[in-house]
């Protein structure tokens, strides 16, 4: 795939991504009370916090070939491979991998979900994380 190819993709993933997340965060509730209460808007806020990370991790994959870093051989080091890169800063890719793992533990129910955990995710981490992530890969296309 050539360069201008890949950034046409990442624009759009990017546009995808923000989509999602501007969904998400429009319907995530204002307490963890009316979060537990409402199932559908609990469920809601689970499928779009996957498709959202699930977009994020497809930009990170088109940044990487973008960039020419080395293929990750499984997808949890995606982040980690972005980092030694320098595209981004070892916080972040903290945050998205834990990010990362929320959205497996969702997808797959390992045990039961913590709706606290979720919420306070959701509520006071997600937005501000991958909007950080978007901004810094935007800037790898200017």
């Amino acid at each position: 795939m050539e360069k201008r190819d890949i950034r046409e993709r990442i624009s759009q993933k990017i546009q995808e991504t923000e989509k999602y997340l501007n969904f998400l965060v429009s319907i995530i509730p204002k307490d963890l009370d009316k979060y537990r209460s409402d199932l559908k808007t609990k469920a809601a806020c689970e499928r779009y916090t996957q498709k959202t990370i699930e977009a994020v991790i497809d930009v990170a994959f088109f940044a990487i070939n973008l960039k020419k870093l080395p293929q990750p051989l499984e997808e949890d080091t995606v982040f980690t491979i972005l980092t030694k890169g320098r595209i981004i800063p070892q916080e972040l890719a903290e945050k998205l991998i834990d990010a990362k793992g929320m959205r497996n533990f969702i997808v797959h129910k390992y045990g039961e979900i913590d709706d606290e955990k979720v919420f306070y995710a959701l509520s006071e981490e997600i937005e501000r994380d991958i909007k950080e992530f978007l901004e810094l890969i935007k800037r790898l296309l200017e």
